[in-house]
């Protein structure tokens, strides 16, 4: 698969020296250190969220426990096992319905959204993820919300990642996109449908979130 590079490895964590904004594709922008400044705010909603919905590492349908640990806030929550990926309101692990989505975090996704021009944006659905050093996210849709007409918004905290950006099949041209924390990167309309993942996070440490990095992707599920 041929790679498309924003930016080469040497410079991969020089956010400040990036532009704020960059199109990735049509309706498809990364927005540069968006998510910054709000640290503890941030810390105390994910901190609610998954104390009451502690973090899982999920199995797919076809048996593979995933490295990438999860949990969920919202009307509804993403899961996977072994009948397949979906929504539900119900956390399985509980048994109880997912805890409300902090109204930081939906103003947050709604913010950037509308900044990305997706003024109409409103979640109802944030998947929290959790990397560890060698954990990843293999390319992929987001195809499970039953309005795809509504964009994608995922926020970047914690270690320094590299974002894999492709089109609307898998052999399209991937872009290599250097994330920091605090980048949020919303795509929507003719990218909506792009396969998408996190290659392999190397390790490191920041004050944010120790040896890891957290990704909250706010989705209209519903």
């Amino acid at each position: 698969m041929k790679t498309v590079k924003l930016q080469e490895t040497a410079d991969l964590f020089g956010a400040a020296a990036l532009p704020a904004r960059a199109a990735l594709g049509p309706g498809a922008e990364l927005l540069r250190g968006f998510a910054g400044g709000r640290d503890a705010a941030l810390t105390a909603a994910i901190d609610g969220v998954v104390a009451a919905a502690p973090f899982r590492q999920m199995t797919t349908p076809g048996g593979y426990v995933m490295s990438v640990a999860m949990s969920n806030c919202g009307d509804a929550g993403w899961i996977t096992d072994r009948r397949g990926y979906r929504y539900s309101d119900v956390d399985p692990v509980s048994g109880l319905h997912w805890p409300g989505m902090p109204a930081l975090l939906r103003q947050l996704a709604i913010d950037a959204a509308a900044t990305a021009g997706y003024a109409a944006f409103v979640p109802d659905a944030c998947l929290i993820n959790r990397y560890v050093p060698g954990a990843r996210m293999t390319a992929h849709q987001d195809r499970n919300e039953r309005d795809i007409d509504a964009p994608i918004v995922s926020v970047s905290l914690g270690l320094p990642a590299v974002f894999l950006f492709g089109g609307l099949t898998r052999k399209a041209p991937v872009q290599r996109v250097a994330l920091a924390h605090g980048d949020v990167v919303v795509w929507g309309g003719a990218t909506r449908m792009a396969f998408h993942g996190i290659a392999r996070l190397v390790d490191g440490w920041h004050e944010f979130a120790g040896a890891s990095r957290i990704n909250l992707t706010f989705r209209k599920a519903l």
